[in-house]
């Protein structure tokens, strides 16, 4: 009997939550960023903060993590659910 992998069932529950109309954020769980300008980046659905410096800010996340890096970044605020960030974004990854 063959396994499925994570990949796999990642996409399946994004088909079933397309199908069904349904918030992919909620179904699947996956982080929701919005960035507004190069100064503010409002992050929900994170899992908790991994580093936390002037020039880095990474967050877990259910698939993986996000890096932030910049100058004079800050945590404004943070909650179990959502945080905004600001100071000069210069990238943000995925891994």
């Amino acid at each position: 009997m063959r396994q499925r992998s994570e990949q796999e069932d990642g996409t399946r529950r994004y088909r079933m939550a397309d199908a069904a109309n349904l918030p992919k954020d909620v179904v699947l769980g996956v982080p929701i960023l919005t960035l507004t300008g190069h100064y503010e980046v409002n992050i929900e659905n994170y899992r908790g903060i991994l580093e936390y410096t002037e020039q880095l800010i990474r967050i877990n996340v259910r698939s993986g993590q996000i890096r932030i890096t910049g100058k004079s970044l800050e945590i404004n605020y943070y909650t179990t659910t959502d945080m905004k960030i600001t100071g000069k974004v210069e990238k943000i990854e995925y891994s």
